[in-house]
């Protein structure tokens, strides 16, 4: 949902129940780079009210420019539902189609994706070289996955309430792996090796194993600006830390380190600290609760990295 309090933009998880989506209107002609945007958990391609609403701002602040919003599904409720039960794997592939098939994207274009639609946006660019994403930004992503169990709106919300017991219950077992979106980025720091073995999505993604895939690296190294947005007071994604891919200390499991420390810069596994040194990664806090994007953040990220 998008409200203004303010000044303030709250985007928030939509729960299931009393919220219609609707398509969205025909897209205007494109002057500028396009955007791309994929929404969280949730929440779906054209709600008038979260993806919907971003869409005619952007529209606004942006004129002329093409603005497509994915869906996941052939109808907004299939959208829904599958950012909880369609394998991940599987969602990056169709997102890939839908962006190749798009003629107004084919010269590049942005992307952004909020909560996990930030994840999976890169999951793409890494696997979906063409056409080109040139910057993405991720609001709110948890990229080096989530250990803790969703916030979801309002105790009603039957979906997400059953996820959260499915996660309670072992997110690493096969068929809640192969059921559940929020099990593929489950990353439990006491259970690493259990984790590289049993992740379908985010082990994989993050270049986990002893054998690592170098497309990954070269194909993210290709972004001309990689944007990671953390919610200072995040009480939905944990640790709010992965946001901007810090992690647990592998020396020791209760205290998180910053990207930097981690061996997934250090040894630079998908190129991050290539981008870093070219002052192309940028880290962006906002002080508030997850997908509670003041106007001034928005605008500078608009202005920044999707207005040019």
């Amino acid at each position: 949902m998008v409200t203004s309090r303010g000044g303030v933009l709250w985007i928030l998880l939509i729960g299931l129940q009393g919220v219609t989506c609707s398509l969205p209107g025909e897209n205007v002609t494109n002057v500028t780079t396009p955007i791309v945007l994929w929404h969280g958990m949730g929440d779906c391609c054209c709600n008038p009210f979260s993806m919907g609403y971003i869409k005619k701002y952007l529209e606004k602040k942006i004129p002329g420019v093409y603005v497509h919003s994915l869906m996941i599904g052939d109808n907004v409720e299939q959208d829904t539902e599958n950012g909880f039960f369609l394998n991940i794997n599987t969602q990056i592939e169709l997102a890939c189609q839908k962006i190749q098939a798009d003629p107004n994207l084919q010269d590049g274009y942005h992307a952004v994706g909020f909560s996990q639609g930030g994840l999976f946006f890169r999951g793409l660019a890494q696997r979906c070289p063409q056409p080109r994403i040139k910057n993405l930004v991720s609001i709110g992503g948890p990229q080096q996955g989530v250990y803790g169990l969703p916030k979801c709106l309002g105790e009603n919300h039957l979906i997400c309430d059953y996820a959260r017991r499915l996660l309670n219950y072992g997110a690493y077992i096969g068929w809640i792996q192969r059921l559940l979106v929020q099990a593929q980025y489950w990353h439990d720091p006491l259970a690493e090796q259990e984790y590289a073995d049993n992740s379908l999505f985010l082990a994989d993604i993050n270049n986990q194993g002893s054998v690592k895939n170098l497309t990954y690296k070269e194909n993210l190294e290709k972004l001309d600006n990689l944007v990671l947005v953390k919610f200072s007071k995040d009480t939905v994604v944990d640790p709010k830390g992965s946001e901007w891919f810090g992690w647990f200390s592998s020396s020791s499991p209760s205290s998180m380190v910053p990207l930097q420390q981690t061996p997934l810069y250090q040894e630079d596994w998908l190129g991050l600290k290539v981008l870093d040194k070219l002052e192309k990664l940028h880290l962006m806090s906002v002080d508030g609760d997850h997908l509670q994007l003041d106007q001034e953040s928005l605008d500078h990220i608009i202005e920044t990295y999707l207005q040019v």
